[in-house]
């Protein structure tokens, strides 16, 4: 239990509680991000010192543990912003940005989990029994699983989609039409002195396009992650075809631009595939 509660901490911490100005410039505000896991962990330490791990002391069972994750945590950021400073990938190499989220994700769970052997008692042997051996998890345990895994189908699984495909490119934009305006200013003293009609013209044109509503797709791509996981726990594959057949609908004009079609290609591929495989997880634990 103890385990499950940190790593989803960790991932509150993580993709809740950091803003995306704080993504944005992550090292001017590493800081308060690592305030952020400060305060979850140090939160759930503390309930499990005082209900489970007293015997231990305080050093083993709250503070080592706690500067443990913390300042590992913040190392590794340190590391990573450094790292991709030197390498300097390029915005079309979101393949590699993928790459790096992914193993940076997946390095914090194994330092939790290394927190959790070297000063708390928790065998890792011990979680191979769920995978391997069909040990049951329990109530508790199975609905911070399951809170971890909805947490990883929505939040987690929709920033590596947004940065595996990029920023939405301009071309792709709704077109909405082009307008011309006119201002013309006619001089009336001019015509009594003088022959002809003096006047002044201006011409302004306006291009409109307007964006795709990103908040919207990123609920649609929740949900859609969200059925998928369901219907793969419940082995129902065919109406995850169903899903499929509704976003081509949705999107049937805009289908002509082999530019949107591959854009919308790769993510809906990349978010069945991460509803699927979180739902295989989830049965394969749990039943």
């Amino acid at each position: 239990m103890l385990l499950l509660c940190l790593i989803l901490a960790h991932l509150i911490a993580d993709f809740y509680l950091q803003t995306d100005e704080m993504v944005v410039d992550k090292m001017k505000n590493i800081k308060k991000h690592i305030g952020h896991h400060f305060l979850v962990n140090i939160l759930v330490l503390t309930v499990f010192y005082l209900f489970s791990f007293k015997e231990m002391g305080v050093y083993s069972g709250l503070i080592f543990p706690l500067l443990f994750i913390v300042s590992s945590h913040f190392i590794i950021d340190i590391l990573k912003i450094k790292l991709l400073d030197t390498i300097k990938i390029s915005n079309e190499e979101n393949l590699k940005r993928a790459s790096f989220f992914i193993i940076d994700q997946m390095v914090h769970i194994v330092l939790i989990l290394l927190a959790g052997q070297l000063f708390l008692g928790v065998k890792l042997s011990g979680i191979s029994d769920f995978f391997l051996n069909g040990k049951e998890l329990g109530t508790v345990n199975s609905v911070l699983f399951i809170g971890i895994v909805i947490i990883l189908a929505t939040s987690v699984s929709g920033h590596m989609i947004k940065i595996l495909l990029g920023s939405l490119p301009n071309q792709l934009l709704t077109f909405e039409g082009k307008y011309t305006f006119k201002n013309e200013r006619h001089e009336a003293d001019y015509a009594k002195n003088h022959t002809g009609n003096r006047a002044l013209t201006e011409e302004y044109n306006y291009t409109i396009f307007s964006k795709h509503d990103l908040s919207r797709g990123r609920l649609i791509g929740y949900i859609e992650r969200l059925l998928v996981l369901v219907l793969t726990f419940y082995s129902a594959y065919p109406a995850i075809g169903f899903i499929v057949a509704a976003k081509s609908i949705a999107r049937f004009k805009q289908m002509d631009d082999r530019n949107w079609a591959e854009y919308f290609l790769l993510g809906t591929l990349t978010s069945m595939f991460i509803g699927i495989t979180l739902g295989i997880l989830l049965r394969e634990v749990l039943t």
